[in-house]
């Protein structure tokens, strides 16, 4: 019945149910994996694919002001057009859907999430208004009220040529900015999360990209495996073969992911898909529980073979004794010992 109520939505959108309203909440999450290369809404444009404002029920690739692929435009020269049943079967596999596509996305498994999604775009129509009715409750935000800042005219230039521009930061400003984590822990958020959780919040915010097991989507990077492939021509850097800290896996997940929505995570999912992480790579069991208390204490593979920067200690000798060479360096001509394998980045001939 839930499945039959969300296509008769589609067949016929005034009897929408609330069943298929709660849908779109939860689709709205669901669409952060999306929103990397689309969006939606008031204001949307294109980035890498198109605006989805009205793109359920509409032809496929009817924005005039956008390229798609030429294996696309075969498929909406042979007829494609975007109902219930073609959304769900392009989201659960686009590569195969319609093969050549540049859209690499590798697809969402879960049948649930895909309507979800689907009951979502549903709710805007081609200006991008939102045309549902439900409730949108918005909590009561604090607002600071901060003075105009001054144009450098408007200050008197002293004796010392020092201009006293802008205003000191406040103190939520600069703990918006100060949320960087030492690798012994030091500027941990408070909060917990286990293996178990992090593997469904994993597989809706990072699978797309990572694989479901860690093991990379096209180009996207592995995050798990590689053991005892450092000195391999080729090593497979991973959580669990090279990086130094659990702290650093913690930050950046934190700081950058998932990709296109960035500080969209809580700490604790933050916390749940770290353990996840960890379980991934062998180094933790399914239930293991990570909070900001033992994150400091778990230590990763490869943490002894880095070193620590010393840079502030050390003299940098080249530049402060002497002077500094700029040509004619070297005892011998310059030569090329390695080249890059992934990227074609080393010059070729003279």
């Amino acid at each position: 019945m839930y499945r039959l109520i969300s296509l008769l939505a589609v067949i016929a959108p005034v009897f929408f149910s609330t069943a298929v309203r709660a849908d779109a909440v939860a689709g709205e999450k669901l669409f952060g994996q999306c929103a990397a290369c689309h969006q939606i809404g008031e204001g949307a444009k294109h980035l890498y694919g198109p605006s989805l404002n009205g793109v359920a029920g509409r032809v496929a690739g009817s924005k005039d002001d956008y390229e798609y692929s030429s294996p696309f435009n075969k498929a909406v020269d042979a007829g494609l057009e975007w109902d219930y049943k073609s959304l769900d079967e392009f989201l659960a596999t686009p590569m195969k859907f319609i093969p050549g596509t540049k859209m690499v996305f590798p697809g969402v498994r879960n049948a649930e999430q895909r309507l979800s999604i689907i009951d979502y775009l549903k709710e805007f129509n081609e200006k991008g208004e939102r045309t549902s009715n439900i409730a949108v409750v918005e909590e009561p935000v604090e607002v600071t009220v901060i003075e105009p800042r001054k144009l450098a005219l408007d200050f008197e230039v002293p004796d010392h040529g020092v201009l006293h521009l802008g205003r000191a930061a406040l103190p939520e400003e600069v703990a918006a900015w100060d949320i960087d984590i030492r690798p012994d822990g030091a500027g941990l958020p408070a909060g917990s999360g286990n293996a178990l959780e992090g593997e469904e919040l994993y597989e809706i915010n990072c699978a797309s990209c990572h694989g479901s097991f860690g093991e990379g989507t096209g180009r996207w990077p592995v995050l798990a495996g590689g053991g005892d492939t450092l000195t391999d021509e080729r090593p497979e850097k991973t959580i669990g073969s090279y990086w130094p800290y659990l702290s650093t896996v913690f930050d950046y997940v934190r700081r950058a992911m998932p990709f296109g929505n960035a500080r969209s995570l809580s700490d604790d999912d933050v916390y749940a898909i770290t353990a996840y992480l960890l379980y991934l790579n062998d180094l933790a069991e399914e239930d293991f529980v990570l909070n900001s208390e033992n994150l400091a204490s778990i230590r990763l593979p490869n943490e002894e073979n880095f070193i620590a920067d010393n840079r502030l200690e050390e003299k940098f000798r080249t530049v402060t004794e002497g002077e500094v060479c700029m040509t004619d360096c070297l005892a011998e001509a310059p030569r090329v010992t390695q080249r890059a394998r992934v990227l074609d980045v080393t010059p070729d001939g003279e």
